[in-house]
């Protein structure tokens, strides 16, 4: 039981590692690369849908939808596409609406009459070739409000700042019970060691005693040390 639960908990403690680095991952990124005409990757731009006006058909604020760069010359009514507005009313900024039909503006360049699907009302100005930022293929619903929130400080500190103190937390406690671990270990190959040489000490005590009692009962056979070999001297005879 207790195995299936340290599996259980790595699982946990994984999937929180791998969802923090992919939200870190996401809004470096998000900050990098969404809402920016000039940056693609693989020639993909992502933008977040500010407003409704798409959708009735396709996508709505909060979504985020991807662009693909082409050459404007292949768009074609009932293409969608992202282009940056000339108009009076949001000069500047980056529309993505529906192509109602191919035309010219007023110098005769090609361009297109565009509109949004929610109202049908089409856009003031014609959107020609040269504020064309690419060609709507996809949309992630809702992640742009998700990214939006995160840009918060309760979006930080719930998605981001509290799973790494839960971490770092963790990983502290971790820590704390390996190096406790650790010194139970060492105490106990420091008692073992302290065993083992009072077993020896005991063990020379009892060698000596055994050597001193078969000395003192080898003394009281009378039996003398050995001989070491070296012959007495001649005696002198006697007159």
């Amino acid at each position: 039981m207790k195995t299936v639960l340290t599996v259980i908990k790595n699982i946990l403690v994984w999937l929180l590692v791998v969802a923090v680095v992919a939200v870190m991952v996401l809004t470096v990124s998000s900050a990098l690369l969404f809402d920016k005409n000039d940056r693609d990757i693989f020639g993909y731009k992502f933008f977040v849908v500010q407003t409704d006006s798409m959708s009735a058909t396709d996508f709505s604020a909060g979504d985020i939808i991807i662009d693909k760069t082409v050459d404007p010359a292949t768009l074609k009514e009932g293409d969608i596409v992202t282009y940056i507005s000339q108009s009076g009313n949001n000069f500047g900024e980056t529309v993505t609406h529906k192509i109602r039909t191919l035309t010219t503006d007023g110098n005769g360049r090609p361009g297109f009459i565009t509109y949004g699907t929610t109202t049908g009302v089409d856009d003031d100005t014609v959107v020609t070739y040269e504020y064309v930022v690419g060609k709507y293929v996809a949309h992630m619903p809702a992640v742009g409000s998700f990214f939006a929130m995160l840009k918060t400080t309760p979006g930080y500190i719930v998605c981001i700042f509290v799973p790494f103190m839960i971490l770092i937390l963790y990983q502290g406690i971790k820590v704390i019970r390996l190096f406790r671990q650790y010194k139970r270990e060492q105490s106990a190959m420091m008692e073992e060691e302290r065993r083992k040489i009072e077993e020896e000490r005991k063990q020379s005590e009892e060698m000596l005693q055994k050597l001193q009692a078969l000395q003192a009962q080898l003394a009281q056979q009378g039996v003398t040390a050995p001989d070491d070999g070296v012959d007495p001297p001649p005696q002198q005879p006697q007159d």
